[in-house]
């Protein structure tokens, strides 16, 4: 082709797409032949790892890639972390700011609450499932947190929702499925949630011979789905990603704050609970609320959201309450109604300070595209987000990760979509 016809072409190929009421999708550069599987291990800390129950995680991360730790965002928290990884864009910008919030124009959000949790006016930022959609790459997500709603008016090819009955064998059997049809339906990118871990650290603790069962269950389910890699002959074009949201700390028996003896609910009401608990100062009583929480406490120690530590990057949303107050590791804050709900014994708990060690997440990575015995060295969640837009070759949009942290896990300069996002 002459240099005038390479001029030429393109020239016509934007004046006709410029014609058009929906533009064409961009065209992906990353390799066509690969896919990218995203999984999540809620609530599983590094330590839970490389002990004996989890034989085929820990010889992922022997062969492949893994960190020393990720770093979970503040607050460390299930949905805040999860919208997190897939944006590049910490809560604070992207309005999951919590896994309880309040808007006043579109109310209360909560994890029951599937109409809130499907309304796309909570998810800002672009998650990689939109960015990949966008550039023509069929997606397909099993419960990732954002993915039940359209965001900037975008689903996954193919998408469904938690259901906390479908069985972990379910789970991965549907995975293996859309991994191994054939190249014109497979998707490109796809996710797997497993909030096992998560559940049986909060209801047992993180040492408990019950966690440790469990996350024996979870490893046998990726060796499951390995082997249906490896035996449909798309192990070695399937890149494989898997993370945690957070970690998990132990809580003693006894140790929970009564949300009410924090501040007088005729004072500041209690927006959240747990362990980053928000209040709302009530109209005319802001002076009474500030002087009941404000400052250092027992067991906890309360900001105005404009003066939290700097280091949380936490605060300017309007989503995020008046007054922060954040737990100590180790103890919960519940209203009191729920105190005799709460099993006696030692339980696990997370959404603590994402410094404390507790706190750490997990990244493993596998495939094609990834160097061999690689350990990194520790990185936010937000750095991420732009690893699986290199990934699979599409545009990032603006987010906050810094793409160079994991450079040294790739193994060949995969092609760059378009210059590096603003972070």
């Amino acid at each position: 082709m002459t240099g005038l016809s390479r001029l030429f072409v393109p020239l016509c190929l934007f004046l006709l797409s410029a014609c058009t009421t929906t533009p064409a999708p961009l065209a992906a550069s990353g390799d066509a032949t690969r896919a990218l599987l995203l999984v999540s291990l809620d609530g599983v800390h590094p330590s839970y790892l490389a002990r004996g129950d989890t034989p085929h995680l820990d010889r992922l991360a022997h062969e492949g890639v893994r960190a020393e730790w990720m770093n979970p965002s503040y607050p460390s928290l299930t949905f805040p972390n999860h919208y997190t990884i897939v944006t590049g864009l910490r809560p604070d910008r992207h309005g999951i700011v919590h896994n309880t919030m309040r808007d006043d124009a579109l109310g209360g959000f909560w994890l029951a609450n599937r109409d809130a949790v499907g309304d796309s006016r909570w998810w800002s930022g672009e998650p990689i499932w939109v960015g990949a959609e966008n550039a023509g790459l069929a997606t397909a997500t099993l419960a990732w947190p954002g993915s039940e709603a359209p965001v900037a008016g975008v689903r996954p090819t193919r998408w469904h929702p938690f259901d906390k009955d479908r069985t972990i064998a379910a789970r991965v059997d549907m995975t293996a499925g859309w991994l191994t049809e054939p190249a014109a339906t497979r998707p490109r990118f796809a996710t797997l949630y497993f909030e096992h871990p998560d559940s049986s650290a909060h209801a047992h603790g993180p040492r408990s011979a019950q966690l440790r069962a469990t996350m024996r269950e979870v490893d046998a389910a990726i060796g499951t789905l390995l082997a249906r890699l490896e035996a449909a002959g798309v192990r070695e074009t399937t890149d494989l990603v898997i993370v945690s949201d957070h970690g998990m700390a132990e809580v003693p028996e006894g140790q929970v704050v009564v949300v009410e003896d924090m501040a007088d609910p005729t004072v500041a009401v209690a927006v959240t609970s747990g362990q980053v608990v928000g209040f709302r100062p009530v109209e005319g009583r802001e002076a009474e609320a500030e002087e009941a929480l404000l400052g250092r406490h027992a067991h906890h120690q309360c900001w105005r959201r404009h003066e939290l530590p700097p280091r949380w990057r936490y605060g300017t949303h309007p989503r995020v309450p008046p007054i922060v107050c954040q737990m100590d590791k180790g103890w919960d804050a519940l209203p009191r109604k729920y105190l005799a709900r709460r099993p006696a014994g030692t339980r696990g708990s997370h959404g603590y300070d994402p410094a404390e060690p507790e706190m750490r997440a997990i990244f493993i990575a596998s495939g094609p595209s990834f160097r061999r015995g690689v350990t990194l060295p520790a990185f936010d969640n937000v750095d991420v987000y732009p690893l699986l837009a290199r990934l699979l070759g599409v545009p990032p949009a603006p987010h906050e990760g810094a793409l160079e942290k994991l450079l040294p896990a790739l193994d060949r300069a995969l092609p760059e979509a378009v210059p590096g996002a603003p972070h």
